[in-house]
């Protein structure tokens, strides 16, 4: 079957047809989820180089539970979020223990323009606040407000109450407006 044919078939469909040797429905679901799943590692970690080491880790773990796939249990898509999420958590806990800094990344010389700086100043500030919440706090505000799933999808993911969803959200709201209020001005947000 042609890879452009494979565009309309479900992440699941795709799943089996790999797991009984197709090649290219692995190259599809690998193409239409990778960039999701390096989005949100990426701001759960807020490191480029970890999210795509976590993204990678988590196709992998697909392709090996690939011939055991239950379907009808879990979205393809859920089950990878909560590897994500569980690999990024890993991760947070390895550095922490550890004590090392990361290097900061590189800026991309392209910027030059002032409000392409000031995006970019904003989403520096908004990861670092983001840093600083609890765990499940970031996870369920980048989940909500950055990958924009419903509450009963994230209470899935996150194996918990949709009740526990909202509250972990309000908390966290509150923590980030809390964490930014005092550069509202710095970061080009006005009262108008």
């Amino acid at each position: 079957m042609p890879l452009d044919a494979m565009s309309d078939m479900s992440d699941e469909a795709l799943l089996v047809l790999f797991a009984n040797g197709d090649r290219l429905a692995a190259q599809a679901l690998t193409l239409r989820l990778t960039p999701r799943l390096l989005n949100h590692a990426y701001r759960l970690l807020g490191n480029a180089a970890e999210a795509e080491d976590v993204a990678q880790e988590a196709m992998l773990r697909l392709w090996k539970i690939a011939p055991n796939w239950r379907q009808g249990e879990a979205m393809v898509t859920t089950w990878l979020y909560r590897v994500v999420a569980n690999l990024c958590i890993d991760r947070r806990r390895q550095a922490r223990a550890s004590a090392l800094d990361a290097a900061a990344e590189p800026v991309d010389p392209a910027m030059g323009a002032v409000a392409l700086l000031q995006g970019a100043e904003r989403t520096k500030a908004l990861q670092e606040a983001l840093d600083r919440l609890p765990d499940r706090q970031r996870q369920a505000i980048v989940l909500r407000h950055i990958e924009d799933l419903g509450n009963p999808q994230i209470a899935e993911i996150m194996e918990i109450s949709v009740e526990a969803v909202e509250s972990l959200l309000a908390r966290g709201k509150r923590a980030l407006s809390a964490d930014l209020i005092d550069r509202r001005e710095e970061l080009g947000f006005t009262d108008e």
